[in-house]
C-alpha cells in the first residue's frame, strides 16, 4: 500500500487548484502513470481496475529521503558492565568460566543495567537455592558456589554482579536443558528437550514472588526425576562410622560410592528429555537391550532387542516411525560391504549370489526373505543416523545376556506383536501380509514418537530404582562434565560418529 506524504503547511482557504500548484512546486505531487495489475501467482491472472504508480522523484530529493537520520540507541546504562562483555571472547570473572552468550543476551535486554543491587532478596533466595544444587545430583561449584561464599564480600560490584548473574543463568540451564548441554555432548547422543529460552526463563522467575521455586520447577516434574531424587539422596547419606571402645576413629573424606555417580548421571539424562513425553511411544533402552510400547502412559507391550556393539554404538535419539515395511530388502551400508564383504568376495567370488545378494545402481542389496538380514518387518524411522527397528533371522541371540551384536540398529525379538500393536491389528493379519512374499509398506494411522535413549539407571512403574552395568562406558564421560572445574577451559565431550547398522 503507499505510505502517507508528510505535506508542509498550506493555508486554511486556499482552493484545491492553489494546493495542487503549491505541492507540484514542492516536489511532492506529480502526474501518475498506471499499469495494469494481475492476480499473485497460483492464481488465474484477471485484469483489475488500473492503480496509480508513483512517479520516481528528483534523485536529490529521494537521497534526502532516504537519509533520515535513524533513532540513536541509548547509550549503556552502565559502561563498565558492556566493556566486560564486548567482544567475542569468552567471558571469564575471578579466573572461572561464565556462561558467556548468555550473559550477554541478558544484559543486552536490559541495556547493560545492573540487576541484583536492586533485588537483594531475590540474590538471597536464589544463591540458596543453588546451594542446594546437589538435591539435582549437581555440583554446586558449576554455578560459583564456593567463589562466591568465600570471596563475595571482596569481590568488586561489578565480578559480584556477574558472578551471580552468571550462577543463576548456569543453574537454570541445567535444570533446563542439562549440565551438559546439546551442544557440548557427542553428536551421538542426541536427545534434547526441545527448544528452551534461559534467559527469558530466569527473566519470569524473577517476576515471580518465589524466583528460586520457579528456576527450580524447570527441572523434569516426572514421578522418575522424583525417584531418583529420593534414591540419590539416600546414596549422599554417609554411614555411621563405630568407634572402639575409649578411641576415636578418623574421620576420612571417602569418593563418591558407584551407585551415587549413577544416580547424578541418571538424572542429568532425565534432563535431557522433554519434560511432556508423548502418551504414546516406542521406548528403547540400549542399556538394558529392551523395547517398551506405550499407550496412554500405560505400558501394553515389552520385549528384548538386539543393539550396537560397543565399536558400533547405537546413538541416542527422538524420532518417529510412520510406517511398517513387509519383506523389507536390505541395502547393505558402505561401512558394512568394505568392511565385511568384500574381503570374503576376495576368496569366494560367488558369495553375493550365495546370500541372495546382487548390485543395484552402485548398492549391493539383499532380496527380501527369511535369509534377509532385516527379517520380515523393518519399522520405518527418519534420523541423521539411518537406524531403524526389524526383524532378524538369528533369533538365539536374543537369549544372550549381552545384546549388544548388531552394527547399531535395533534388532527386536518380537517384530510380528509390535507390528500388531503398532497397526492396531491381529498378529494374523500381520503373517498374512508377510506371507504375500513381496515387499510393501503400510503407513500407521498416526506416526509413533521413537526415544531410543541409554539409561543405566531407571525406575519400575512401582518407583524402584534398579542399576544396570554400563556396557558402553558413558557414564563416566558423563560424571567428568558434570564435576568439571570451574577454573579449566571449558570441556567438551568430543563428538564421535558412530557407524550405522
Amino acid at each position: 500500500m503507499l505510505a502517507r506524504s508528510r505535506f508542509s503547511p498550506v493555508r486554511r482557504h486556499a482552493g484545491p487548484a492553489a494546493i495542487a500548484v503549491a505541492l507540484i512546486a514542492a516536489g511532492l505531487f506529480a502526474p501518475l502513470q498506471f499499469t495494469p495489475l494481475a492476480v499473485a501467482a497460483g492464481d488465474e491472472a484477471v485484469a483489475t481496475a488500473p492503480i496509480p504508480q508513483a512517479q520516481t522523484a528528483p534523485a536529490e530529493e529521494a537521497t534526502t529521503a532516504t537519509a533520515a537520520p535513524q533513532p540513536e540507541a541509548p547509550p549503556p546504562v552502565n559502561p563498565e558492565l558492556k566493556a566486560k562483555l564486548d567482544g567475542s571472547r569468552p567471558v571469564v570473572i575471578e579466573g572461572e568460566r561464565a556462561h558467556s552468550d548468555l550473559l550477554r543476551k541478558f544484559y543486552a535486554a536490559r541495556n547493560y543495567d545492573t540487576v541484583w543491587d536492586k533485588q537483594p532478596v531475590q540474590v538471597e533466595a536464589l544463591l540458596a537455592a543453588i546451594g542446594r544444587a546437589e538435591e539435582h545430583g549437581l555440583n554446586p561449584n558449576l554455578f560459583h558456589a564456593t567463589l562466591l561464599q568465600r570471596r563475595g564480600a571482596a569481590l568488586t560490584p561489578l565480578d559480584r554482579e556477574l558472578l551471580i548473574s552468571d550462577a543463576v543463568l548456569g543453574f537454570a540451564d541445567a535444570l533446563g536443558r542439562g549440565a551438559v548441554p546439546p551442544e557440548e555432548r557427542p553428536s551421538t547422543w542426541a536427545l534434547t528437550p526441545g527448544a528452551v529460552d534461559t534467559v527469558a526463563a530466569v527473566d519470569k522467575a524473577l517476576a515471580e514472588p518465589d524466583p528460586a521455586r520457579a528456576i527450580e520447577a524447570l527441572a523434569p516434574q516426572t514421578p522418575e526425576y522424583t525417584a531418583l531424587q529420593r534414591a540419590y539422596a539416600q546414596a549422599r547419606t554417609p554411614a555411621p562410622v563405630p568407634a572402639g571402645r575409649g578411641q576415636r576413629v578418623p574421620m576420612q573424606q571417602p569418593g563418591p560410592s558407584a551407585q551415587l555417580k549413577e544416580l547424578a548421571v541418571a538424572l542429568e539424562r532425565e534432563r535431557w528429555l522433554p519434560r511432556h513425553l508423548p502418551a504414546t511411544r516406542l521406548w528403547v533402552n540400549t542399556e538394558d537391550a529392551h523395547l517398551d510400547f506405550y499407550r496412554d502412559n500405560q505400558k501394553v507391550f515389552s520385549t528384548r532387542v538386539i543393539v550396537g556393539q560397543v565399536d558400533k554404538q547405537t546413538p541416542e535419539f527422538e524420532t518417529h516411525s510412520p510406517s511398517v515395511l513387509f519383506n523389507p530388502p536390505w541395502y547393505v551400508p558402505r561401512s558394512i560391504f568394505v568392511k565385511e564383504i568384500m574381503p570374503k568376495l576376495a576368496y569366494n567370488p560367488g558369495y553375493l549370489a550365495e546370500h541372495h545378494m546382487s548390485w543395484h545402481a552402485g548398492t549391493v542389496r539383499q532380496d527380501a526373505g527369511p535369509y534377509s538380514a532385516l527379517g520380515r518387518l523393518k519399522f520405518e524411522m527418519q534420523d541423521p543416523f539411518d537406524v531403524y527397528l526389524h526383524d532378524t533371522p538369528s533369533r538365539g541371540l536374543f537369549a544372550a545376556a549381552d545384546r549388544r551384536r548388531s552394527h547399531g540398529c535395533v534388532r527386536v525379538e518380537n517384530p510380528v506383536k509390535l507390528a500388531s500393536v503398532l497397526l492396531n491389528e491381529d498378529e494374523s493379519s500381520i503373517n498374512r501380509k508377510v506371507g504375500v512374499g513381496y515387499s510393501h509398506r503400510q503407513e500407521l494411522a498416526h506416526p509413533v514418537p521413537v526415544f531410543v535413549v541409554y539409561q543405566t539407571v531407571t525406575v519400575d512403574a512401582g518407583g524402584k530404582v534398579q542399576f544396570h552395568p554400563d556396557g558402553y562406558g558413558r557414564d563416566d564421560r558423563v560424571w567428568q562434565a558434570l564435576n568439571r572445574a570451574p577454573q579449566a577451559e571449558t570441556e567438551q565431550i568430543a563428538s564421535v560418529s558412530r557407524p550405522r547398522g
